[in-house]
């Protein structure tokens, strides 16, 4: 009998052993989420080539007919419904795979900037044919989205889940607030969670919110003259324009100094000799607070209106856009950090690291390391304020709403430089895009296979929305499709 004891605890001891050797199982859905990156990896190439062609159309806002045209294409072959043209917009669509619930959006970019021409270069060179180019890396932006939602829609018919996937084909976030308007017709309100991305220059998870932002291009109208035979019977709209910056300028001085004013004189005359009887400048109000960009803003009109009286001139303003600012949701992030770290940061090669060393050379200041690529960034809760705008604000405070950021550009490259645009032209910008690709895809996989996460985000975005009701900056103007002409 004591044999037999001393048999069975060596069996027992040995079967510990093993146990305690044995590789933790595995989840399933990690299994799916590994499968689904190998997928995405196998189409790069396809995805480079997608993101390059609109990086060379270079389409502004409300006019990204051919970009837009090509991600639609790319949804449709692989199995989508698309509905083009929503909400008043020609290049803006919805599209749908999977019926039912949850329902998980992924949004989508495609709008390049004026005057941000450049080829792939590490040196600033203009790219012929074109004026404008990605300095936000929309073209990025929307095909990594497309991306991901193309693979979800893989994985919803292999592994049979139930619950729908969009994408949300958002134009002219660059100050046209594109997205205000689906959010105002409705699409957006039987989705469960909203994802979303950005390019940059780092790998992190988007918790530093944005400014609430409101536009409008203030028009000044005079009378023509000779400005030198009879300058009497001119009265100058560009005057009007000069005397409400000054005002403005001069208020800078009583508004918080967290707030944000720019302006651009868009039209101050054509000859020197001739009284302008027309000028227009586009002015941008920001602040973290929705409320508070409201107020200035209503101050900035006043301005104008009083300069118009000082000139004896007319003046017509024109909203142009209105942002709310970014209501994070952490218990979103929280996950999305953990598929990022599973997506992992951007390898670069040797051919990359030396047009990196290059490029780097033509920044100002410290730069970071170029290593700083291949990183992911802790998750954490900055206390300041970012210093931009997006309409994914609005659509935020309507869905419980989260994003990211990827290393597509060098570390330490400025936004809205010639030098984003070159890095978003090479296999640096295609390497983060499928980076977020993978991120995007890891978290709906996770949102499909987590109602609890879904609850948990949408009693957060309640508790922190309180008591508010949605009301968009912009007011009820139809979209501003010639905003950039």
């Amino acid at each position: 009998m004591k044999k037999i004891h001393i048999l069975c605890f060596c069996l027992t001891a040995l079967v510990n052993a093993a146990l305690a050797q044995r590789k933790p199982v595995v989840p399933a859905t990690d299994l799916v989420k590994r499968a689904a990156m190998d997928n995405l990896q196998k189409g790069y190439e396809r995805y480079r080539d997608i993101s390059l062609r609109i990086w060379e159309h270079a389409e502004l806002g409300y006019k990204e007919v051919k970009s837009s045209a090509l991600l639609q294409e790319s949804l449709k072959n692989a199995g989508f419904r698309v509905e083009a043209g929503v909400a008043g917009i020609p290049t803006a669509f919805v599209a749908s795979y999977g019926s039912g619930s949850p329902v998980i959006g992924i949004l989508a970019e495609y709008d390049a900037l004026p005057g941000l021409s450049q080829q792939a270069a590490t040196e600033k060179m203009p790219a012929s044919g074109r004026t404008s180019g990605h300095g936000c890396g929309h073209h990025l932006f929307g095909t990594a989205s497309v991306a991901a939602g193309i693979e979800l829609k893989r994985q919803l018919e292999q592994q049979g889940w139930k619950g729908t996937i969009r994408v949300y084909g958002c134009p002219a976030e660059e100050g046209g607030s594109g997205k205000v308007y689906m959010v105002r017709e409705g699409l957006f309100r039987d989705v469960d969670a909203v994802l979303h991305w950005h390019p940059g220059s780092e790998n992190r998870v988007a918790l530093d919110g944005a400014l609430a932002n409101k536009s409008a291009k203030f028009r000044f109208y005079g009378k023509a003259a000779h400005a030198a035979a009879s300058p009497e019977l001119g009265r100058s709209a560009l005057d009007g324009v000069e005397a409400m910056n000054h005002m403005v300028n001069m208020m800078r001085e009583h508004i918080p100094s967290n707030a944000r004013i720019h302006y651009v004189i868009t039209q101050g005359g054509k000859a020197p000799n001739v009284v302008p009887d027309f000028a227009e400048v586009y002015y941008y109000v920001r602040h973290p607070d929705k409320d508070v960009v409201v107020n200035i803003f209503d101050r900035v009109a006043q301005a104008a209106t009083g300069a118009a009286l000082g000139t004896e001139t007319q003046m017509k303003f024109e909203i142009i856009g209105g942002t709310h600012d970014l209501l994070v949701n952490r218990s979103l992030s929280e996950a999305f950090h953990r598929n990022l770290v599973l997506a992992g940061g951007v390898q670069y090669t040797t051919q990359d690291l030396a047009f990196a060393e290059e490029i780097r050379k033509t920044f100002p200041g410290k730069v970071p390391p170029v290593a700083e690529a291949a990183e992911i960034k802790a998750f954490d809760a900055p206390d300041d304020m970012a210093p931009g705008s997006t309409d994914v604000g609005d659509v935020s405070y309507n869905v419980p709403t989260a994003g990211i950021g990827a290393a597509t550009w060098v570390p330490g490259t400025p936004m809205h430089s010639w030098q984003a645009v070159a890095c978003g032209g090479t296999e640096i910008g295609t390497k983060g895009m499928m980076v977020a690709a993978k991120a995007l895809t890891n978290m709906g996989i996770e949102l499909f296979n987590d109602a609890a996460l879904i609850k948990r985000a949408k009693d957060e975005f309640l508790q922190k929305k309180g008591a508010y009701q949605y009301k968009a900056l912009l007011g009820d103007r139809k979209p501003a499709l010639d905003y950039r002409d």
